[in-house]
């Protein structure tokens, strides 16, 4: 058995534990860890719930982040998720090589915890028969790949045939053990056109109360005008009227076998790969026979009345999270608002783990400044490479985690040292398939306890994604900005941004009277250049006066593609010493560029500058004018034969 305090640790792989079959297993392995020192990870799902394939991708996931090699041992309730689920999991525990148990499905070598379901299922079934007279049954069954289920099945199978009873295919049910199959098969029922049966056995409780309400619905009643028995014996199935037929099934035994197991394990015991439970029939009020020895009414009335004051309260609190959440305007604030509905949870810690990607970039840049909208990429499967932890509670304080650690970690504070065992729950956070992260929940009844458990971990989901999408809103509005004011070329502003910034410093200059300059500068041969060599150098040399002009400017000047070959540079309180500076460092730069580019041609700059205070009602564009007009003078000495030409006839 495990000796240090509170380090041995079990990882346990579950869906749906709102239900009484998943709490009474979980019951079990938290008594048992309890004595002896053992804390227990759950990674829980939620899955089959909703019919939306795309929703149960996003909660299974939960199940690909364990890293099992650091866990002592794993415990399975297989039952609960898909064959195909179990058997992945099962192949990264055994390259993990820890013990495991799996939980009424055999997987492969591991540890098995079951019942005897033939004989349970064979007593129901002929009890029905013999005792009630009954020769047409119909049946509502588990995943038909499911171990347990198809043992019930067979069972019952068996039974009908050595009573020589058929059983057409229409009269049996393939559910997936969740309530709504209830509903599903009596509608199927209804319509299959076939005498309607006299007795209905269900592979489990929550499909035959399901079934029995679906019955009255339709002025069918149980026990009078058809039998109805269950498997489990759980506490609605106890306390329903009728009460059910059923199977009593040691679920909590089931669960505390399955951590002693690991721990004898551990400790170098040799056991058993197999253990077999055995489940009594309860013959009860919907097959028609006495009632079961159910809790005193007044304890159950107390009961009822307490889970309903419970439930009421969680409803108002879940409502009460939902509309403060979408309420928040940044994500701080989100932040600070959780935090008072965590600790309304009475939690010992916390913690918010998201991808580091969560509020994946919806514009992608390309092809330079050329801002492309692309479609929506993000992780479906897994989690990203490294986790964020925006929020975490421990010690009895909030605290904000800096840095991130790997999804391979799972939490970094899986191990931390306690006085007493931890229960973790961890639980995926994802808006349908997209997975947003996880959060973690450590020693708090609500998980197990309240029935909105599930409701408060959507609500977290659910506005993580609106923030996401406020974020990307607000990426894409900055994007798009950006291509309002960025020339898409050169990267410096295109005519729209220059007027933007440049005219509030103008006009502010106005007012203060002060100073601008306005440069116009203008690339010499460009034509020239496309010619000989194509667009694409024409291009190459464009970008380089851009670059050249920027990296002149550092004195806060504001450059700025006018189009074409033509740029600006503006700023306030300039001389004209200052200009010559700043010509003789991008002439500077030009004859550097021609020296190192290796590029087939040279470049040059024609450029005017106007210095001058300007005065009310004057525009920027009027400055530029007298610019361009110096600039074209400087041009005309360069190339006196071309301009010339270009001169009007008197």
């Amino acid at each position: 058995m495990p000796n240090n305090s509170y380090e041995f640790t079990i990882a346990v792989i579950a869906s749906g534990i709102d239900e009484e079959y998943q709490q009474s297993i979980l019951r079990g392995i938290h008594r048992y860890a309890a004595q002896h020192q053992v804390n227990i990870a759950h990674f829980i799902a939620f899955g089959g719930i909703l019919a939306n394939p795309k929703y149960d991708q996003g909660e299974y996931n939960i199940f690909e982040l364990p890293n099992f090699s650091l866990f002592d041992g794993a415990i399975l309730l297989s039952n609960t998720f898909s064959g195909e689920l179990a058997e992945s999991l099962y192949q990264r525990i055994r390259a993990a090589g820890i013990p495991a148990v799996s939980i009424d499905r055999e997987l492969g070598d591991l540890y098995y915890i079951g019942i005897h379901n033939d004989t349970a299922m064979e007593q129901i079934t002929r009890h029905m028969i013999e005792e009630h007279g009954v020769t047409r049954l119909n049946f509502i069954s588990g995943p038909d790949t499911n171990t347990e289920s198809a043992e019930r099945f067979e069972a019952f199978c068996r039974v009908l045939r050595e009573h020589q009873i058929p059983l057409e295919p229409e009269r049996v049910y393939h559910g997936t053990f969740r309530a709504k199959d209830g509903t599903l098969a009596i509608e199927s029922f209804l319509k299959s056109g076939l005498s309607f049966p006299q007795a209905i056995v269900c592979a489990n409780d929550a499909m035959a109360i399901s079934a029995v309400l679906t019955l009255e619905e339709n002025g069918i009643h149980c026990p009078e005008d058809v039998l109805v028995s269950g498997f489990d014996n759980i506490y609605h199935a106890r306390n329903f009227s009728p009460a059910l037929t059923t199977v009593e099934r040691p679920l909590v035994q089931s669960g505390a076998l399955a951590c002693e197991m690991i721990c004898r394990h551990v400790a170098g015991e040799k056991l058993e790969r197999r253990a077999q439970l055995n489940a009594v029939p309860i013959f009860s009020e919907s097959c028609g026979c006495k009632p079961a020895d159910t809790e005193d009414i007044n304890v159950y009335k107390k009961r009822s009345y307490q889970m309903t004051g419970a439930m009421l309260r969680d409803i108002s609190r879940n409502n009460q999270m939902s509309c403060s959440l979408v309420e928040c305007d940044s994500f701080s604030e989100y932040i600070d608002t959780l935090k008072k509905f965590v600790k309304k949870t009475r939690c010992e810690e916390f913690y918010l783990c998201l991808n580091d990607n969560w509020h994946m970039k919806q514009i992608q840049q390309e092809g330079g400044y050329a801002g492309e909208l692309v479609p929506d990429a993000y992780i479906s499967e897994g989690y990203s490479g490294r986790m964020v932890m925006p929020l975490a509670y421990y010690d009895g304080e909030f605290r904000t985690e800096e840095g991130s650690f790997t999804s391979d970690e799972v939490l970094p504070r899986l191990r931390a040292g306690s006085d007493r065992p931890r229960n973790l729950y961890f639980v995926p956070l994802h808006f349908r398939e997209r997975c947003l992260g996880y959060f973690v929940i450590v020693n708090s009844d609500f998980p197990l306890t309240s029935a909105m458990f599930h409701s408060w971990s959507i609500n977290i989901s659910n506005t993580l994604e609106n923030f996401r999408k406020i974020l990307c809103l607000d990426e894409m509005v900055a994007e798009l900005d950006k291509l309002y004011a960025i020339d898409s070329l050169t990267g410096i502003y295109n005519r729209n941004g220059f007027k933007r910034s440049a005219q509030v410093i103008f006009d502010q200059c106005i007012r203060e009277h002060r100073s601008v300059m306005v440069m116009f500068a203008d690339m010499d041969e460009l034509k020239e250049i496309n010619d000989k060599f194509g667009h694409k150098a024409g291009d190459h040399a464009i970008r380089s006066i851009a670059a050249i002009l920027q990296e002149a400017c550092t004195n806060g000047e504001i450059v700025c593609r006018f189009g074409g070959d033509e740029f600006f540079i503006f700023s306030a309180d300039y001389t004209e010493e200052d200009v010559d500076v700043l010509r003789k460092k991008i002439q500077k730069s030009l004859e550097i560029c021609n020296v190192y580019s290796g590029s087939p041609y040279q470049l040059s700059l024609s450029m005017g500058a106007c210095i001058t205070v300007p005065p009310e009602g004057s525009t920027i564009f009027q400055l530029i004018t007298l610019a361009d007009n110096k600039m074209y003078e400087e041009k005309k000495k360069k190339y006196p034969s071309k301009y010339l030409k270009q001169q009007p006839k008197p």
